[in-house]
């Protein structure tokens, strides 16, 4: 794994960024960009356009080989017409959601890359929304920003978003149960309708097949908006078609998480890809948990960070990997005040990881601090096709 130092792009902005970079085949690139400089939302945007275009010059990514963006904004509601003329909106599949970045910026930058120099993997834009991109015989699905305005309560709404991502998937020979891996679900008031969307997905995916016998998905379910008073959640999602039997593996560290079922919830804690030159494992959200299914160190978020990232070192073990392969993390706090003792421990241990420090209360108030990101290790299976 190589690490980038992005500083000094642009006036203002703190970059950097993880790639990993086989002997031949597709590179992967994360990249964080945030700004840490007070101004105005016209300005900070400015400045996120300009250092994004460096560093890609920079990294030499190739033009087209954004996958999918995240745009982290601190009042999408008036931020939301800028960030729709900019370019960061375009070419790839992007999500807006609003989730303050700490302290002082007004909107922050995820970008994952997958570049190919042989093989480039080509991307479509469906009519529904849907962001598709075949490489290596596979086709990867991204369906972002997905919300149902007005439709009634979190209930609904998570319901009806699932089942429109599910009509994404069937429309291409896919379903839920086979191909989806991930999802992220936004919920502007949290603390009052995250019981509405846990009982919605644990329906729908028991209608799909998708129970504590077969398997869930890795997933986030976290504070977020939308930009829009009508819309009480929003749901990004990706799928795979084309993996082999025995190349997907659910993560577990029983002796640190229970499973996610044992209190009323249906996501795995985290999901492994093996491929001929690669290993890929996609951390849900993570706290401070123990294997009860209780809160650990309640009150004191400096603990709870221990034992989040210890619980995250666990689950990376049974993938075969280590919190130094990790390729960036997002940082949830409940309290935006836990920003500066939490950036300085972070800080601490992981001097070169990409990562923003987000103001997004997690699902139970005890809960101080919740992380998820993603990690690459080069010991793949040569029996599956590469990456």
């Amino acid at each position: 794994m190589q690490s980038y130092d992005l500083r000094g792009m642009a006036t203002g902005i703190r970059g950097s960024a993880r790639r990993y970079v086989p002997k031949t085949g597709a590179q992967e690139t994360h990249l964080l960009l945030v700004p840490d400089q007070p101004g105005s939302f016209a300005r900070q945007l400015q400045r996120l356009e300009e250092a994004y275009a460096e560093a890609q010059a920079r990294l030499g990514l190739a033009a087209g080989s954004a996958v999918f963006r995240r745009l982290f904004a601190s009042d999408l509601i008036n931020q939301r017409e800028l960030l729709a003329a900019s370019g960061l909106s375009r070419g790839a599949a992007v999500s807006c959601v609003e989730q303050p970045p700490l302290p002082d910026a007004k909107l922050a930058l995820y970008a994952y890359h997958v570049d190919d120099p042989a093989t480039p993997p080509r991307t479509t834009f469906a009519a529904d929304g849907a962001v598709l991109w075949e490489h290596q015989g596979r086709t990867h699905l991204a369906a972002m920003a997905l919300t149902l305005p007005g439709e009634g309560s979190s209930y609904d709404q998570m319901r009806g978003t699932l089942v429109r991502f599910e009509r994404m998937l069937a429309d291409r020979g896919m379903n839920l149960l086979e191909h989806a891996l991930r999802t992220w679900i936004y919920l502007p008031a949290l603390d009052t309708d995250y019981q509405g969307i846990v009982r919605a997905r644990r329906e729908l995916f028991t209608e799909h097949g998708l129970t504590k016998e077969t398997h869930y998905l890795a997933s986030t379910g976290i504070a977020g908006g939308a930009g829009d008073p009508a819309v009480r959640v929003m749901l990004d999602a990706l799928a795979v078609q084309g993996l082999a039997a025995g190349q997907v593996h659910y993560l577990h560290a029983l002796d640190h998480l229970s499973l996610t079922h044992l209190y009323g919830v249906t996501f795995e804690r985290g999901t492994a890809i093996s491929y001929g030159d690669r290993t890929q494992a996609l951390l849900s959200g993570t706290a401070s948990i123990d294997a009860q299914g209780q809160i650990v160190h309640p009150g004191d978020v400096l603990r709870q960070l221990d034992r989040t990232l210890e619980n995250m070192a666990a689950l990376l073990a049974d993938a075969g990997a280590t919190l130094a392969d990790m390729t960036h993390m997002l940082i949830y706090l409940r309290d935006g005040a836990d920003r500066r003792p939490i950036e300085r421990a972070f800080l601490r241990r992981f001097p070169d990881l990409p990562y923003v420090i987000l103001r997004a209360p997690v699902c139970r108030p005890g809960w101080l601090i919740e992380i998820e990101g993603s990690a690459i290790v080069p010991a793949g299976n040569p029996s599956f096709a590469p990456f």
